[in-house]
């Protein structure tokens, strides 16, 4: 079965997913699928704040804080919030959608970039060391960023994941023979792994 992964830079708690999705999807013998969106979108969309934490109460901002450190020390990997939040990804997830069958290994970098090493990654400099280290030809993909057709791509990609019901990053779509299944959070991977493995909720 197919398992979608729709994400964006922006999230820590997709950060903290994206680390762990794909030994999940092997497993269960899942075959996994990279789906970047443009997260700021999807809230503007539904009707959700562009920065959900920063609207939370002080006491929620402070567990939400602690409970990142604590699934990071869970998983065992390294994890340090940025100084740079909320991060514009719009050409990161560009890069992402033009990286073929690279776009895993280029989006663990990003993902590190901004969530391990606390690196600007909407600078062109940042982004073009981290497109040469992944064997990718800087100049030309960051120079198609800037084209129509890439740009349309990250929109559409976006509302398709508006039309699917996505409210939220990281989300997981299991593509099941009796219909997909929706899980959203870096909490679920037990409930994901369970339906990669033919499992199938009974609807609510």
């Amino acid at each position: 079965m197919d398992l979608e992964f729709w994400y964006d830079f922006s999230s820590p708690w997709t950060y903290l997913a994206s680390t762990q999705v794909e030994e999940v999807a092997r497993r269960a013998g899942g075959n996994l699928l990279w789906r970047p969106m443009l997260l700021g979108a999807v809230f503007k969309q539904i009707g959700t704040p562009d920065v959900p934490a920063l609207a939370m109460p002080e006491p929620k901002r402070n567990y939400y804080s602690r409970e990142l450190d604590l699934w990071a020390q869970h998983w065992g990997v390294p994890f340090r919030f940025t100084t740079r939040f909320p991060m514009r990804t719009v050409k990161a997830l560009r890069l992402t959608l033009l990286a073929g069958d690279r776009i895993a290994p280029l989006s663990h970098a990003l993902f590190a970039a901004l969530w391990v090493d606390d690196r600007d990654i909407s600078d062109d400099a940042v982004l073009a060391e981290i497109l040469s280290e992944q064997g990718l030809s800087a100049e030309t993909m960051l120079e198609q960023t800037n084209q129509p057709d890439t740009k349309q791509k990250l929109i559409d990609a976006t509302g398709e994941a508006v039309q699917r019901g996505v409210f939220g990053a990281p989300t997981f779509i299991v593509r099941h023979p009796d219909g997909d299944v929706m899980f959203w959070g870096q909490d679920r991977f037990e409930l994901v792994e369970k339906v990669l493995g033919g499992w199938h909720p009974k609807a609510g």
